[in-house]
């Protein structure tokens, strides 16, 4: 079954091809500058993924391996894109408050771990990775 979502008016809209069971947390300061807090993001493949409402849809390079979009209506983020050569190319994270319906997504991974702040945490145990881990696993790829 697809999933779908939209920006906060509507201008921008996406499918999703196939149902998704996780998210991931990530708590790097670009994240928690874009989303105002934690980013959950729904990992899709870019062949999976079909974009409405494009000329709506401004993208910011926010880093050497990835790129931001976001409704240039609304201001609603939308996705976090990685654009670094290696095997998670043209991967998507969509901002799970984006979606439609969460449905019975369960959070599997959090990235950036020693920067999550004091003032929140996440209940069960899940794969964590630190900024080092993240660098290197980008680094290893380009």
């Amino acid at each position: 079954m697809p999933m779908s979502g939209t920006c906060l008016c509507g201008a921008v809209s996406y499918e999703i091809a196939a149902a998704k069971s996780q998210v991931g947390a990530c708590h790097c300061r670009m994240c928690q500058a874009w989303s105002g807090g934690v980013f959950i993001g729904l990992r899709v493949a870019s062949d999976e993924v079909t974009l409405k409402g494009e000329e709506n849809l401004t993208v910011y390079r926010s880093s050497d391996w990835a790129e931001r979009g976001f409704c240039a209506t609304c201001g609603s983020s939308l996705f976090y894109r990685i654009t670094a050569p290696g095997p998670m190319q043209d991967e998507y994270h969509f901002g799970a408050g984006t979606l439609d319906d969460w449905g019975d997504l369960k959070m599997n991974e959090e990235f950036f771990i020693d920067r999550k702040p004091a003032a929140y945490a996440f209940a069960g145990d899940r794969k964590t990775m630190t900024s080092d881990e993240v660098f290197a696993l980008f680094a290893s790829k380009g």
